[in-house]
């Protein structure tokens, strides 16, 4: 399978795990070891300042911590735009890309925009190409009004609607389809 490096995963209808239901992750890497990356669409009820108090003047007061997946989910994950791109420790696509450790204190001039993840999401080897069989996970391409989203609640249905009219339909059903 071709590297999803850079490229949303968007959960399907049948994808049922509470950890990815209507969610939409960004690939950050994707090779033969694995893959890993962000469900960019799930804010929490807490903001950086709180959870993670270093690494608030990065964001604007009040910016929300994301629940990036069920790995780790107590170590930071950011994914910056940057104003230069080679500043970043994994490149994703065009300034796009992750920091990952320690953030050196005169990182902040070169980062236009950046989003805080408590954790991310991880597959071993061929689990993701399993799950691309299974149609778990519609793949599509990643914008940075995606990553930085001020409405990440409907993430999931507005890039299965930019997909077409064949998502037209999936882009309305209900997080609990018991529901409708």
């Amino acid at each position: 399978m071709e590297s999803l490096k850079g490229r949303l995963l968007v959960s399907a209808g049948g994808l049922f795990d509470p950890n990815f239901r209507h969610t939409v992750v960004l690939v950050g890497d994707h090779d033969e070891e694995g893959a890993a990356g962000v469900v960019l669409n799930r804010p929490s009820s807490k903001a950086v300042a709180e959870a993670l108090p270093p690494l608030a003047p990065l964001v604007a007061p009040g910016t929300p911590l994301y629940r990036g997946g069920p790995v780790r989910p107590t170590h930071p994950v950011l994914i910056a735009e940057f104003a230069h791109p080679e500043l970043a420790d994994l490149l994703v696509f065009e300034r796009i890309g992750f920091l990952v450790g320690e953030v050196p204190d005169d990182l902040e001039a070169g980062i236009q925009r950046v989003r805080v993840y408590a954790g991310y999401s991880g597959w071993g080897p061929g689990q993701l190409e399993r799950e691309m069989t299974e149609d778990s996970w519609i793949v599509a391409p990643a914008r940075a009004d995606d990553v930085f989203t001020d409405e990440p609640e409907s993430l999931w249905r507005r890039v299965l609607q930019r997909l077409g009219p064949d998502y037209a339909r999936l882009s309305e059903m209900p997080f609990d389809p018991r529901t409708n």
